[in-house]
């Protein structure tokens, strides 16, 4: 393959990617709000994810574009917050949908970022690309209007896909790490009533799901989740186990509100049931390294 861009590649994602792709094609670029730059035969393009200033004009002859714009949800949920979580996914799809457009050569495949989360809290039913039902609150609105912006104007020589990724949880980024320190520290016991579902997928097998999706040329929703969500009680449980830490303390839906509080994050983080299955890639015929929540602990934790 010839040519990927990453926007917004700097953070765990991008840098999972990268690791993933750095040999496989011929150039990556990555535009990121840093300084433009070259790095290890990587190119770094300024861009605000707002307008354009040139950086549009590397989309030129790409063959794979991927989007991870968007602020990090790990936060309190005022209103600044909420608007900034929506309009940097709106705004950053809108200019890359006129950017697409506006190019000669536009790339061959743009896979955009979504999430898990657009499903309804469920406790019964498992949620896929077809039967999945959608929900109503605050963060199922901005997935809504996040998969809005990105499939209604249409780009007739470039495919379309949505990423809804779970939890990914790897070794140098994402949420693994706070959960393994809970776990370490002692509180990794369940969180609120610990029968809520966790969707996750491991770092290794999103990348893989992605190159995937690029070979196979998938269009349209793509579930980015391991095919096993497990309940909160025993992801910790699990977790507690893989760490060789003994007990580990409850914490309740009023503890989580506190603490949530305190290290400015929502609660509804790890509340909300995900129960989420990857019906697509499985019929497709990916098949996932680790599809096993111990086996992930195992190799995440592997120095």
């Amino acid at each position: 393959m010839n040519k990927l861009i990453i926007a917004a590649g700097t953070g765990f994602l991008g840098q999972v990617l990268i690791h993933k792709f750095k040999d496989k094609f011929d150039e990556i670029v990555i535009l990121t709000r840093g300084k433009s730059k070259t790095i290890d035969g990587i190119k770094y393009v300024n861009w605000n994810a707002k307008s354009f200033s040139g950086w549009e004009n590397e989309l030129e002859n790409a063959t794979v574009l991927i989007n991870l714009a968007g602020k990090s949800v790990d936060c309190r949920y005022t209103k600044e917050n909420k608007k900034e979580i929506l309009w940097s996914r709106i705004q950053s799809t809108r200019i890359l949908n006129k950017a697409v457009l506006n190019c000669t050569n536009p790339p061959k495949h743009w896979l955009n970022s979504s999430t898990s989360t657009i499903y309804r809290f469920s406790l019964d039913k498992q949620m896929d690309e077809v039967d999945g039902e959608i929900g109503n609150d605050f963060s199922i609105n901005v997935a809504l209007s996040w998969e809005k912006a990105f499939f209604k104007i249409e780009t007739p020589n470039t495919l379309k896909t949505a990423l809804r990724t779970s939890i990914v949880l790897g070794k140098k980024g994402g949420a693994f790490i706070p959960l393994k320190t809970l776990a370490k520290t002692g509180f990794g016991g369940k969180q609120g009533k610990g029968n809520q579902f966790v969707s996750w997928i491991h770092e290794e097998d999103f990348a893989n799901a992605i190159d995937f999706i690029i070979q196979k040329e998938m269009i349209g929703i793509v579930n980015v989740v391991s095919p096993e969500p497990v309940r909160n009680a025993d992801f910790m449980q699990k977790l507690r186990k893989a760490v060789g830490f003994p007990f580990g303390i409850q914490l309740n839906t009023f503890l989580l509100e506190i603490g949530s509080f305190i290290i400015r994050t929502q609660p509804e983080l790890v509340l909300k049931s995900r129960n989420v299955i990857p019906k697509r890639l499985l019929d497709n015929g990916f098949k996932f390294k680790f599809g096993d929540i111990d086996e992930a602990f195992e190799d995440l934790l592997r120095k």
